[in-house]
C-alpha cells in the first residue's frame, strides 16, 4: 500500500461517499472505486460496506483509519525534513577551531550562520592543526580554522584573512611606550612562544626569523595556545608574540604593539575542509565564511 492509495482510502474514509471524495482527489470516480477495491483485495479485508447513501467503514476499514493519518503525516515529515536538510536547513556543523581565531572572526562567523539556520546543530571540537587534519579525513569534522596549514591532496585550504604580528607585553614594560616594536629590540628578553606543538606553527616561525636576522632568542616559556601565552604575560613573566586578533582577549596589565620585521610576514587564517565534500550544511557555512573573508577570493584554492 502506498501513499497515493492512503490518501485515496483517507479521503473516501472521511468523506463516505466515492462521488464526494472523487471530487475532492481531482480523479474520476471509477479510478477511485477500482483503486479501493485493489486495497482491499491486497489487504485480503473489506474495508467499507456500500450503502445507498454511499460507504460506511468496517472494522477492518476503521482499524487502517486509525494508522493512515499518522503515516501520511510521518511521510510529509519525513519529505520536509529531506528537503530541508538538502537546502542545508538541518543536520549537523562539526568545527574545528585552534589557536587565537576563536577570539575574534569565528565566533561572528558561528553567530552569523546558527542566525541564518538556527535548526543546524553546530558543534565545536577544540583541537590541534593535526588533530583537526586527521578528523577531517576520518569525518569527525565538517569543517576547521587554523594557521599555517600545509597543503593537503585531500584538504582544501581557504585563506579567509591575514593578520600582522603584535608584542603583548606589561603595560609597565619600558617597550610599551614604543608605538611599534622592531624584532630586534626583543634579543635577549624572556618571550613565551606557542604553540609547542610537533607540527609547524607560530612558534617555529618567530625562531626562524630571529635567526634570519641573527638575533639570538631567549624562550622562557612554550605553552599550547594564545591565551595561556597573553595570562603569563600578565604575570609577568615575559613577552609574547601573537596575532592581531589576540588584542580580543583585554586582559588586565598587558599591551600590545605592532611588531616590525623583515621576515615575519602577517599570517594567514584558513578554512580548511575535505576536497569534493557536497554536504548543503557545509556549502551553507562556507557561504557565511566568505562573506567574512579579508582575503581576495582569487586567492582560494579550487575544491
Amino acid at each position: 500500500m502506498d501513499l497515493r492509495e492512503m490518501r485515496y482510502f483517507l479521503a473516501l474514509a472521511e468523506e463516505r461517499n466515492f462521488g464526494r471524495a472523487a471530487e475532492r482527489l481531482h480523479i474520476a470516480q471509477p479510478p477511485l472505486s477500482r483503486q479501493i477495491r485493489a486495497m482491499e483485495d491486497e489487504l485480503g479485508a473489506q474495508l467499507f460496506i456500500r450503502t445507498p447513501k454511499g460507504v460506511e467503514l468496517t472494522e477492518a476499514g476503521q482499524t487502517l483509519l486509525d494508522e493512515v493519518p499518522n503515516l501520511l503525516a510521518l511521510a510529509q515529515r519525513a519529505k520536509e525534513r529531506t528537503r530541508r536538510a538538502g537546502q542545508g536547513l538541518i543536520g549537523q556543523l562539526d568545527v574545528g577551531l585552534f589557536g587565537s581565531g576563536v577570539l575574534d572572526v569565528i565566533p561572528r562567523m558561528l553567530a552569523r550562520f546558527h542566525t541564518a539556520r538556527p535548526d543546524v546543530k553546530i558543534k565545536l571540537h577544540n583541537l590541534t592543526k593535526a588533530e583537526q587534519l586527521q578528523a577531517l579525513r576520518e569525518r569527525r569534522l565538517t569543517v576547521g580554522f587554523n594557521r599555517l596549514v600545509p597543503e593537503d591532496e585531500d584538504l582544501v585550504i581557504e585563506p579567509i584573512l591575514r593578520e600582522p604580528l603584535v608584542v603583548a607585553l606589561p603595560e609597565g614594560h619600558p617597550l610599551a611606550v614604543r608605538p611599534s616594536i622592531p624584532i630586534a629590540e626583543l634579543e635577549g628578553l624572556p618571550l613565551i612562544l606557542y604553540p609547542n606543538i610537533p607540527m609547524r606553527g607560530l612558534a617555529q616561525e618567530i625562531a626562524d626569523a630571529f635567526r634570519a636576522e641573527g638575533l639570538t632568542m631567549r624562550l622562557e616559556q612554550d605553552v599550547e595556545d594564545v591565551l595561556t601565552a597573553v595570562a603569563l604575560v600578565a604575570s609577568g613573566f615575559g613577552l609574547a608574540i601573537t596575532t592581531q586578533s589576540a588584542t580580543n582577549l583585554r586582559l588586565p596589565g598587558v599591551a600590545f604593539r605592532p611588531l616590525s620585521s623583515r621576515h615575519l610576514r602577517d599570517v594567514e587564517l584558513s578554512c580548511l575542509y575535505r576536497r569534493g565534500d557536497t554536504s548543503p550544511v557545509l556549502a551553507a557555512f562556507l557561504d557565511v565564511v566568505h562573506g567574512f573573508a579579508r582575503v581576495p577570493s582569487r586567492n582560494f584554492r579550487s575544491a
